[in-house]
């Protein structure tokens, strides 16, 4: 499982016409799911990325979580995270977990995620998604487990 998550001021989710979901000050997170990935993955980086001190105290050293700065999570599928561009011009996704698995994982790391009691919110999976952000910092980081 891969997952970047980035430091923000605002986020949200547009399908179409209509904004799906948006946060304020919080994380997003672009969650990839690839094959032999399980929930002890999903719990780990769950409890990781609550628990990351990646904002900033008022000393200006980045010491909180966005659990303690009661910040909001933007969780949003990102098949393309188990790409493969190594060899040649076109990725390669074989990788990647299977849809019905992917879609399975990805509610289950969502369902975990609003387990910690920070509000969470959604994109929409195998959807034609527009993510818009404003990162804050910018500050961005990529964990695999």
């Amino acid at each position: 499982m891969k997952v970047v998550i980035q430091r923000v001021t605002s986020a949200s989710v547009t399908v179409g016409d209509s904004i799906v979901d948006q946060i304020g000050r919080g994380t997003l997170v672009l969650v990839g799911v690839e094959k032999g990935d399980d929930e002890k993955k999903a719990d780990w980086l769950v409890d990781k990325i609550c628990g990351l001190r990646i904002f900033s105290d008022n000393d200006g050293k980045m010491n909180l979580s966005v659990m303690d700065i009661s910040g909001s999570l933007l969780i949003v599928s990102q098949f393309t995270l188990a790409g493969n561009c190594t060899k040649g011009k076109r990725p390669s996704f074989d990788t990647a977990a299977p849809p019905d698995e992917g879609k399975r994982l990805y509610e289950y790391f969502v369902a975990a995620a609003r387990r910690t009691g920070v509000p969470v919110a959604t994109g929409i999976f195998q959807a034609d998604m527009q993510v818009s952000l404003v990162n804050d910092g910018p500050v961005t980081f990529v964990l695999e487990r």
